[in-house]
């Protein structure tokens, strides 16, 4: 493996980044609540821009808000460092105290114009370089709401607008208003949707692709076999983290196992060189709360696999078990 990290840029956009960035959703929201532990995940952050990792990703959703806080906290003094990215266009309710939260779709114009303003009061900056639409709203034409994120772009508040899970006819839409500088989608040996279109779009449009979970949600890893998860998890109701999809499923990692001990490397960063050779456009957002996972996941960037390996990890089967519930 080689040791630095190389750069790639962010499709049509002059923004360049390290080739694989940071998620930090999971250091405030979705995984193992009980061990959350903010001066830790700013270390992790901290770290992360030594070893030239420069896409920090968040968004208002992730707590909600105390993601975006614990970024801004982490960034103090160190914004220039970094290509920050954050999401708006999803809200997160409680139906009643003591529930779990339930998501809704907000793609107003004036929702997704107020939701960046206050992300830039609580990341304690006056601009993002990347600011997404986490969600298309069905209820609102695609081109409103796009129209108002462009707005941010002329103000000075972000730099470039992308979108996240969106279909090819929505980007399409949306790019004919405003250019899309990336798409951000689940991506990685478990989850293969977007080789089908949404890529090849992003390929044939100077768009960047930024896979989120591209870890597999840490089960591709190989550290999940046998994990149980508190009730505050995500994967505690996700139809892939069942006991029996997880037992299916245990074939995929297996495989990938195999293939990593061929380099002397470890699964987490075979399954990270099979994203990031999925074009130049490629930046993942692999997410941890822990410095020795996160030096493991930018020693990926320097794993060559060869021809052989990519065919048989292309080859492997299906992921047992829907994305969400």
């Amino acid at each position: 493996m080689t040791s630095a990290l190389p750069v790639r840029r962010l499709g049509n956009s002059d923004i360049r980044v390290g080739a694989i960035g940071l998620g930090c959703m999971g250091m405030s929201w979705a995984y193992a609540p009980e061990d959350r532990d903010d001066d830790r995940s700013i270390a992790v952050i901290h770290r992360a821009l030594e070893l030239g990792v420069t896409l920090i990703d968040t968004a208002d959703v992730y707590g909600p808000f105390t993601n975006e806080e614990l970024v801004g906290r982490a960034l103090a003094g160190r914004r220039d460092e970094v290509v920050l990215a954050t999401k708006c266009g999803l809200v997160a309710e409680r139906p009643a105290p003591g529930q779990p939260f339930a998501m809704r779709r907000n793609g107003r114009p004036e929702h997704v114009r107020a939701a960046l303003e206050a992300s830039l009061r609580r990341l304690g900056t006056d601009h993002v370089d990347l600011c997404y639409l986490h969600r298309v709203d069905p209820d609102v034409p695609v081109e409103e709401t796009w129209g108002a994120m462009a707005e941010h772009v002329a103000a000075g508040r972000a730099r470039a607008i992308a979108m996240s899970e969106a279909t090819v006819d929505e980007l399409a839409r949306a790019h004919a208003v405003h250019p899309v500088a990336a798409v951000q989608s689940e991506l990685s040996l478990w989850t293969r949707d977007p080789l089908d279109d949404v890529l090849p779009w992003c390929e044939a449009n100077d768009v960047a692709f930024v896979p989120f979970a591209p870890l597999g949600r840490g089960f591709l890893t190989g550290a999940q076999t046998g994990a149980t998860y508190s009730p505050g998890d995500f994967r505690a109701h996700n139809p892939r983290f069942t006991p029996e999809a997880r037992a299916a499923n245990q074939a995929i990692v297996d495989r990938v196992a195999a293939i990593a001990a061929g380099h002397g490397a470890t699964p987490a960063q075979v399954a990270l060189a099979w994203v990031l050779s999925r074009g130049e456009q490629v930046v993942p957002i692999p997410g941890t709360r822990r410095i020795a996972y996160l030096e493991e996941n930018v020693a990926a960037a320097g794993l060559a696999l060869s021809e052989n390996d990519l065919r048989a990890l292309d080859a492997l089967p299906p992921a047992v078990g829907a994305r969400y519930a």
